[in-house]
């Protein structure tokens, strides 16, 4: 039969031993938080270098671009003026000269009768027909950036989640570690069981995110 004093001294070594457990665990959880708050900002920052990579392309895609559109314009004001002058030679040596994506927007304005049509539009550059490739590959390169931009923002985002659930161990730790230097057996308890819902709320809250093993 046990004593008094062991009696009294059971629900004691109960709570040491959650608080045990709930120091192992909390120490092993935040290890593997701060694991993923690392990996997380490694794919941060390879999604950041993707980033840059497509951004670069489409720097260059607009710049080619550029320099179409101004190819076209110079081309077609110097047929212009050509066709003004009546100077027919130099109008159709210019016109054999015309870009193969400026040509069907060209020949698309010139059925709009634009020289006695009011209504015609006022230059091939404002027919649907007139689209460069380059400018569309510029577009796609932006939209695939800002994608990628936004990928970097969740990466950070996670770790940051990820950093926080450290914090909230740290806080589960303190209050396992605590319960073991106070007397009163009522505050013990507390301190253990004020650790534990912060462990389990942090433990499911966790559970939703996602997990970054890639070596």
């Amino acid at each position: 039969m046990a004593t008094p004093s062991e009696a009294s001294d059971r629900p004691r070594d109960w709570q040491e031993g959650v608080a045990t457990v709930l120091l192992v665990v909390a120490a092993v959880a935040t290890s593997w938080s701060s694991y993923q708050a690392t990996r997380w900002n490694g794919e941060q920052a390879a999604a950041a270098g993707r980033t840059n990579a497509i951004r670069i392309e489409a720097s260059r895609a607009d710049g080619l671009a550029e320099a179409q559109t101004q190819i076209d314009v110079a081309t077609f004001i110097a047929w212009a003026e050509a066709d003004v002058t009546g100077d027919r030679k130099l109008a159709d040596f210019v016109m054999d000269r015309f870009r193969d994506e400026f040509r069907p927007a060209f020949d698309a304005w010139r059925a709009t009768a634009p020289l006695t049509d009011p209504d015609a539009p006022p230059t091939p550059f404002a027919m649907d027909e007139y689209h460069l490739a380059s400018r569309q590959q510029a577009e796609e390169l932006d939209a695939r950036a800002e994608a990628a931009a936004a990928e970097v923002r969740t990466d950070i985002q996670r770790a940051s989640n990820y950093v926080l659930t450290v914090v909230l161990y740290a806080v589960a730790l303190f209050f396992a570690g605590m319960s073991t230097r106070v007397r009163a057996s009522r505050l013990r308890w507390a301190l253990t069981l004020a650790g534990c819902a912060v462990f389990l709320g942090t433990l499911c809250w966790i559970a939703t995110f996602p997990v970054s093993l890639a070596v």
